[in-house]
């Protein structure tokens, strides 16, 4: 199984407000840098479309090495919270609507094809691709907005 790397990072002009996200995928010194934008959304939603956007480009699957500076996209694998939203399907555990259902779905179903490894990384440090990830995201914010 190949090994790959992917960084990610969303961001949002208001909570909600118009949102990017931005992502790196790396493999064998090749890089691919991907990003976008929507109107009237939050910044965990784009947390979690940079993830589910890198992941839709592999051919095969992989076993993938995540970064994200959230703490949501990576506790909900690592805390294992994702796993009790899909037992109970995809309610929280006081049967309240779990917030980004839909997006948490479409990233389970892709986890169970690749291998994941979330890796936190702290946001607006000094981690070089988490900070390229960042800047595909705001410019892709700023794009959209230049183009309403």
């Amino acid at each position: 199984m190949k090994r790959v790397t992917l960084y990610t990072d969303g961001a949002c002009s208001g909570n909600p407000g118009v949102g990017g996200w931005g992502a790196v995928l790396m493999y064998l010194g090749h890089e691919k840098r991907m990003s976008g934008a929507v109107d009237d959304t939050t910044n965990n939603r784009m947390e979690i479309t940079a993830v589910i956007e890198g992941l839709k480009c592999l051919k095969e699957n992989c076993e993938v090495d995540v970064y994200s500076d959230s703490a949501y996209t990576v506790n909900a694998f690592e805390r294992g919270w994702i796993f009790e939203w899909e037992r109970l399907g995809w309610r929280k555990a006081d049967n309240k609507q779990l917030l980004n259902a839909d997006l948490w779905q479409e990233l389970y179903s892709l986890s169970r094809i690749h291998k994941l490894n979330f890796i936190k990384v702290k946001g607006h440090a000094d981690n070089e691709y988490n900070n390229i990830c960042d800047k595909l995201a705001t410019t892709a914010i700023k794009n959209f907005k230049s183009s309403l």
